[in-house]
């Protein structure tokens, strides 16, 4: 979501964070793989670049996009967030990574309330319409 906010540059380091949040609960679910390639296609720009690896290690990383501005460090924990929100399966490893991008980011408690808001709204305007689509 709003990923088309990102430079080339983020989007790469982006992808590595996104495949790391997947993977760190072991094997990633099909609803996982499913998010990880709707976030692909809207890296639509830079898939032919991308080898699916760490081009850095987990903590350059998360140094990499704590120095860039508030916008892509939103966008960036948004997407995070979606990705550990997708399966409905609540992981402790996935929580504590999230409090960590969130220290690193410098995203506030509010900040992170309204973030996960979204999540929640696109979640349930999304089964609103399937109802919908389906009555």
């Amino acid at each position: 979501m709003f990923l088309s906010l990102l430079n080339k540059k983020e989007m790469l380091k982006f992808l590595d964070l996104a495949i790391y949040m997947v993977d760190i609960d072991g094997e990633p679910t099909d609803v996982e793989k499913r998010l990880l390639g709707k976030m692909m296609a809207e890296l639509d720009v830079i898939k032919d670049e991308y080898s699916f690896r760490l081009t850095d290690s987990v903590e350059e990383t998360i140094k990499f996009f704590a120095s860039c501005n508030q916008v892509v460090k939103n966008v960036v924990y948004l997407n995070l967030v979606t990705i550990s929100m997708e399966d409905d399966l609540y992981n402790n490893t996935e929580f504590l990574f999230l409090e960590k991008i969130q220290k690193s980011l410098d995203i506030s408690a509010e900040k992170r309330r309204e973030l996960i808001s979204i999540v929640y709204a696109e979640r349930d305007l999304r089964e609103k319409a399937l109802r919908i689509l389906k009555n």
